[in-house]
Protein backbone atom coordinates (compact mmCIF):
# COMPACT_ATOMS: atom_id res chain seq x y z
CA UNK A 1 0.00 0.00 0.00
CA UNK A 2 1.35 3.42 -0.93
CA UNK A 3 0.81 6.31 1.39
CA UNK A 4 0.53 9.87 0.22
CA UNK A 5 3.29 12.08 1.53
CA UNK A 6 4.92 15.42 1.04
CA UNK A 7 6.94 15.88 -2.15
CA UNK A 8 10.65 15.13 -1.84
CA UNK A 9 13.57 16.89 -3.48
CA UNK A 10 16.79 15.45 -4.83
CA UNK A 11 19.85 17.67 -5.18
CA UNK A 12 22.97 16.50 -6.98
CA UNK A 13 26.08 18.33 -8.04
CA UNK A 14 27.47 17.86 -11.53
CA UNK A 15 30.16 19.80 -13.33
CA UNK A 16 29.26 22.20 -16.13
CA UNK A 17 30.02 19.71 -18.93
CA UNK A 18 27.89 16.99 -17.33
CA UNK A 19 25.04 19.45 -16.84
CA UNK A 20 25.16 20.57 -20.46
CA UNK A 21 25.23 16.97 -21.72
CA UNK A 22 22.31 15.92 -19.52
CA UNK A 23 20.35 19.05 -20.30
CA UNK A 24 20.74 18.60 -24.08
CA UNK A 25 19.74 14.94 -23.85
CA UNK A 26 16.74 15.83 -21.70
CA UNK A 27 15.58 18.44 -24.19
CA UNK A 28 16.02 16.14 -27.21
CA UNK A 29 13.86 13.51 -25.54
CA UNK A 30 11.30 16.01 -24.26
CA UNK A 31 11.81 14.99 -20.63
CA UNK A 32 11.56 16.99 -17.46
CA UNK A 33 14.38 16.47 -14.96
CA UNK A 34 12.07 14.15 -13.03
CA UNK A 35 11.25 12.20 -16.20
CA UNK A 36 14.94 11.86 -17.06
CA UNK A 37 15.71 10.48 -13.61
CA UNK A 38 12.81 8.01 -13.72
CA UNK A 39 13.75 6.78 -17.21
CA UNK A 40 17.32 6.21 -16.02
CA UNK A 41 16.03 4.25 -13.05
CA UNK A 42 13.78 2.10 -15.25
CA UNK A 43 16.62 1.41 -17.67
CA UNK A 44 18.83 0.22 -14.83
CA UNK A 45 16.15 -1.73 -12.93
CA UNK A 46 16.75 -5.09 -14.62
CA UNK A 47 17.98 -8.45 -13.44
CA UNK A 48 21.21 -7.85 -15.36
CA UNK A 49 22.16 -4.81 -13.26
CA UNK A 50 21.40 -6.34 -9.86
Amino acid sequence: MRYSCMPKSIHIKVDEDQYEELSEFKERRGYTWKGLLLEGYRALDTNETQ
